[in-house]
């Protein structure tokens, strides 16, 4: 079921977003001081590539305060405005009933998208 859902997902706009997060990504490590953030941008695009069948957690015991400095920076310059355009298209996939396993990966690259430092993907 994984591999249907992750093929729909590819033809249907997934290979596009992943496309956007890895420019996004090569865009930032260009300067020193967006390599972090472009390693969080390869790393949300990698989830958009395949969201079927993997899941993000938090990371224990490794998060400080460094990781809380950045997930405040990255909601100030622009994790927001991505968090909430994958919360639009998930609430808009969950009114069918055929949406609603698109519209929890949404819900799922949402969280990601808003704090990804101190969370991984397995």
């Amino acid at each position: 079921m994984n591999l249907i859902g992750n093929i729909i997902w590819l033809v249907f706009g997934g290979f596009i977003v992943f496309l956007e997060y890895m420019i996004a990504g090569f865009l930032l490590c260009i300067t020193i001081i967006g390599i972090p953030f472009g390693i969080q941008c390869f790393k949300i695009g990698m989830l958009t590539l395949f969201p079927f069948g993997q899941q993000v957690r938090e990371v224990p015991g490794e998060t400080g305060c460094l990781s809380t400095l950045f997930n405040i920076i990255w909601i100030c310059i622009g994790g927001i405005w991505i968090a909430l355009t994958h919360l639009i298209f998930g609430i808009l996939l969950a009114i069918t009933i055929i949406g609603l396993p698109f519209a929890r990966q949404h819900f799922k690259l949402m969280s990601l998208s808003f704090t990804p430092f101190g969370k991984e993907i397995y």
